[in-house]
């Protein structure tokens, strides 16, 4: 199992620099927080969670492969 995933700063700067068109001033003030909560203003809403192993489980015994 992996630990914590490093902040996605290339992705964040494509949103906040590219996408919203903030000044470098303005992204760079701007918290990871600030900067999650734009992601979910652009994407209409809460980024859902990912998936865990029980939905993968369901999701294999729902659609078996053989």
């Amino acid at each position: 199992m992996s630990g914590p995933q490093p902040f996605p700063w290339e992705d964040a700067m494509r949103l906040g620099l590219g996408l919203l068109r903030w000044s470098p001033a303005e992204f760079w003030r701007a918290t990871p927080r600030e900067v999650m909560a734009a992601l979910e203003g652009v994407c209409g809403g809460r980024m859902p969670e990912p998936a865990g192993r029980g939905d993968l489980r369901r999701l294999m015994e729902a659609f078996p492969d053989g």
